[in-house]
């Protein structure tokens, strides 16, 4: 099973230096996979979790493809469909998945700022079904091209995105979930691959929650999930450490000491 890291591209700390110094720690740490997030207009629900500045992800990405060596594949976490024409996301996504030797994946999603859909003249009601359409179009569209299909990996937990991790996805990537949330939607469903993102929030003690999100808790429960994430069949697991404040972005050191943490923990699992 590998591991990846969804990186802050956004907020008061974040510059190309950290971006950058992001992609060595996560390297240096034996991390498979990076990916950042997704908005176009930051509105202010955007805003209040993910300010200025806000680095594209396509932009971001092909940068770091080009200054952190072949070691890291490179994705989104998720993009945010219905926000551009599906024949632009197909054209950016084959170019970067030509650029960088093969190592991008597509996370994607059908995205909940309202404000933002307003900003950009989408229909906010119609994200689900726009999201299913473009899909659609961009996986058409790589059959005309080859070698330029990167995987797609579909966000959310809904009854609406499990159905669109079946039709069009490579893997369901849901974001957040507790182990048993994740094990039952497996159990139930006949998906394609798994890849889930998860928090990190490492703790000096054990968190005693009913409905715990996987990576919250000490290292313990933290390593543990992954080892039953791992059981369930998950490819890829993305440890998010990034909860919410944008003034942790100032403060990347402490979220590269957890994920240190964690990959020393995991190295020592059998």
């Amino acid at each position: 099973m590998q591991l990846g890291v969804n990186v802050p591209n956004f907020g008061p700390g974040t510059d190309p230096g950290v971006l950058r110094e992001w992609a060595r720690v996560a390297a240096g740490l034996g991390f498979d996979l990076l990916m950042v997030s997704d908005h176009v207009a930051v509105t202010p629900d955007v805003a209040q979790r993910y300010p200025e500045p806000f680095y594209d992800p396509f932009t971001t990405l092909s940068w770091l493809a080009g200054v952190s060596g072949g070691e890291l594949r490179l994705g989104t976490t998720v993009l945010v469909l219905p926000y551009r024409h599906p024949l632009l996301v197909a054209r950016m996504a084959s170019s970067l998945q030509r650029l960088s030797g093969g190592r991008f994946v597509l996370g994607v999603g059908v995205g909940w700022a309202r404000q933002e859909f307003d900003a950009l003249g989408v229909p906010f009601g119609a994200r689900g079904r726009l999201t299913d359409e473009y899909l659609a179009v961009v996986r058409d569209t790589w059959r005309a091209e080859e070698g330029a299909a990167p995987a797609v990996w579909v966000g959310g937990h809904s009854a609406a995105a499990i159905r669109r991790a079946v039709r069009f996805g490579d893997a369901w990537h849901p974001l957040r979930l507790p182990v048993t949330r994740m094990r039952s939607v497996l159990a139930d469903n006949a998906l394609p691959g798994f890849a889930p993102r998860i928090a990190l929030r490492l703790s000096d003690a054990p968190v005693h929650e009913v409905e715990r999100p996987a990576g919250v808790g000490d290292l313990e429960q933290i390593v543990g999930d992954l080892g039953e994430l791992r059981g369930l069949g998950a490819q890829t697991v993305v440890l998010d450490p990034y909860d919410g404040d944008p003034d942790q972005t100032r403060r990347p050191e402490a979220a590269w000491r957890a994920l240190t943490a964690v990959a020393e923990r995991w190295r020592m699992v059998p």
